[in-house]
């Protein structure tokens, strides 16, 4: 899908490689999660990771804080590999990454990015020397780095000094104009003293997360306006479920459609026993509502009323959505295109037909007292009436057969 929106322009960015993917200018917006186990626990890494990058994330994000989990990351990437699945992953570094990648330089090699959050990579001199450390061994290994600035670990020497030449002014700023101004100081200067340290303007991307919608509006479009650097966007401890989803979406989707961001994460708390791969559909979801990528076919289907007492077509919307998602690892392989498929799953005869028609597949189930019949349409014709019970199946079939007709093989 491209760029539909005219007020949609991504603002311009240089181009990062992170293993094979591209990002920054005019690559597409790169969706990034991350996991949750014990980096050490090798198989448990390895099937999460490998889960969420069939749920289409493009880049996973791994912690690795010990010498274990330093030690188990070049087995994560092996096992992937026999897999077939060429996730890049990012190592999560904080505190004592400098010493994990000296120690375990397998693990530096094994990894597409380092993240690195100036915040808490040491103090006073010991986090010039520790900092210097992880860039020189990103530029010996050839591998960008994220510069993540995060408002709950930020640097508290740096906004100590700007706080008291904020106190020197004449007006001196609010303080949360002073915490936006930290968070943006902290970023471009580690990234100056990464380009003064030899590594590559081509290397770098920036993340400045805060936790409130708002705050990371702003500090972004003011992060945006003052570099080139591609930018990872995330609203950090955004929450979990609804209010999770919401926050995230709110504060990304200002910011996207100005053309500002490179890379999206969702940063969701997971329901207890929940799937991580969650915060993965959310991103896309976004993205695609935006029309500025297509990652799955999408279902239009209405919110049911009075006319629509029957549950059928909300568990044939629930159905059909499933099997459209859980089929796009295999479609995406073999059928070009499929991901900007509609299919319309309507409740009753006042919208339905017309939405059923402007999809490039659409069914209008029967509402309350009309007639037990199920007219589908195939781009804007009628083409058979489903009736009985198994008008879930036979509609799937033809969703299937469409994919099979109207998309080439790759």
């Amino acid at each position: 899908m491209s760029y539909t929106n005219p007020a949609i322009a991504r603002k311009k960015t240089v181009t990062v490689n992170v293993g094979h993917v591209a990002m920054g200018a005019s690559a597409p917006i790169v969706v990034q999660s991350m996991t949750n186990t014990d980096t050490a626990d090798v198989d448990a890494t390895t099937k999460q990771t490998a889960e969420l990058a069939k749920a289409g994330s493009e880049l996973v994000r791994i912690t690795v804080n010990s010498a274990e989990a330093a030690k188990a990351v070049p087995l994560i990437r092996e096992k992937l590999d026999a897999q077939g699945c060429y996730v890049p992953l990012i190592g999560d570094f904080h505190f004592n990454g400098h010493k994990l990648l000296s120690d375990y330089p397998q693990c530096a090699s094994a990894l597409a990015k380092f993240r690195i959050n100036p915040g808490n990579v040491g103090k006073g001199k010991k986090r010039d020397e520790q900092f210097a450390r992880m860039i020189e061994i990103a530029r010996e290994y050839d591998k960008p780095i994220r510069i993540g600035v995060n408002w709950g670990s930020l640097d508290q020497a740096l906004l100590a000094r700007i706080m008291d030449e904020n106190a020197k002014l004449a007006i001196p700023k609010e303080p949360r104009d002073i915490m936006l101004d930290a968070m943006i100081t902290s970023a471009l200067q580690s990234a100056e003293q990464a380009e003064a340290l030899g590594l590559g303007h081509n290397k770098i991307i920036l993340s400045c997360k805060m936790s409130a919608v708002q705050d990371l509006i702003q500090v972004y479009q003011n992060l945006a306006e003052r570099c080139d650097y591609p930018l990872h966007l995330g609203l950090t401890e955004a929450g979990m479920g609804s209010k999770g989803i919401v926050a995230s979406t709110a504060a990304l989707s200002v910011l996207l459609q100005q053309g500002i961001g490179d890379t999206i994460r969702i940063s969701l708390t997971p329901q207890p026993g929940g799937d991580r791969s969650e915060e993965v559909v959310v991103a896309q979801e976004i993205l695609q509502a935006l029309e500025l990528r297509a990652f799955t076919p999408g279902v239009i289907s209405c919110p049911g009323c009075g006319r629509t007492s029957s549950t059928y077509f909300q568990q044939l919307t629930q159905d059909i959505q499933t099997y459209l998602r859980q089929q796009m690892p295999v479609w995406r392989d073999q059928y070009k295109g499929v991901e900007n498929m509609s299919v319309a799953v309507m409740g009753c005869v006042v919208n339905g037909p017309g939405e059923s028609k402007h999809a490039n597949i659409g069914i209008s189930l029967p509402g309350t007292g009309e007639k037990p019949v199920a007219p589908v349409y195939v781009d804007g014709e009628k083409t058979v009436t489903l009736k009985g019970d198994n008008i879930a199946t036979e509609f799937q079939q033809i969703v299937e057969d469409y994919v099979v007709s109207h998309y080439h093989d790759s």
